[in-house]
C-alpha cells in the first residue's frame, strides 16, 4: 500500500519551506529515505529538515561516518549508505528505526533489505539551475496520510 505525490520546487526557500510542512507531520521513528544525483539537494532538504525538528547547529552530509545523530525536539540520525558495500552486514538499524526519532537515509538502495515497509520514500530530481521535482511515496497508512496532507490531495 503506497501513495505517491510530486512537487515542484523553484527555489531553495521552496525546498525549505515543503521540507517544513514536512516535519510538522513527522512523528518519532518515522524513517525517510532519500534519493537523488550528486547536487540534486539532498543535504540542503535534510538540513531543512533537520533545522524544522528544532536541530541547532550544523547538519552535513555523514558520508565518511555512515550516522550521526543530531538532538533536536526528538532525536534526528542522518545516515549516508552510500559507501556500505556489504547490504547483509548487520548496522543495528533497527535502534535508529525504532529509536523514538526521525531518521533520514541518503542513497537507501544501499541497505534496501534493511529498511522497514513502512517509511517514507523521497526522490529529489534535479530539474534545472533553481527547479527540483520531489517525489514523495508514503508506504504503509500512516505515511499515505501525510503524503495526503502534505500535498492537499
Amino acid at each position: 500500500m503506497a501513495l505517491q505525490r510530486k512537487f515542484m520546487v523553484h527555489s531553495v526557500d521552496e525546498t525549505r519551506e515543503l521540507a517544513e510542512k514536512l516535519a510538522g507531520k513527522l512523528t518519532p521513528d518515522t524513517v525517510l529515505t532519500l534519493e537523488g544525483d550528486l547536487g540534486a539537494g539532498k543535504t540542503t532538504f535534510t538540513k531543512a529538515l533537520a533545522k524544522a525538528l528544532g536541530v541547532e547547529g550544523t547538519v552535513n552530509s555523514p558520508t565518511f561516518t555512515i550516522m550521526k545523530e543530531y538532538v533536536g525536539t526528538m532525536p534526528f540520525y542522518h545516515m549516508d549508505a552510500y559507501r556500505i558495500e556489504d547490504e547483509g552486514e548487520d548496522f543495528g538499524l533497527d535502534e535508529y528505526f525504532n529509536g523514538g526519532g526521525v531518521t533520514v537515509i541518503e542513497w537507501p538502495s544501499m541497505i534496501q533489505s534493511q529498511l522497514p515497509s513502512s517509511r517514507i520514500d523521497m526522490t529529489i530530481i534535479y530539474r534545472g539551475p533553481d527547479t527540483r521535482e520531489i517525489v514523495l511515496v508514503g508506504n504503509g497508512r500512516d505515511y499515505i496520510q501525510v503524503v495526503k496532507e502534505l500535498s492537499g490531495k
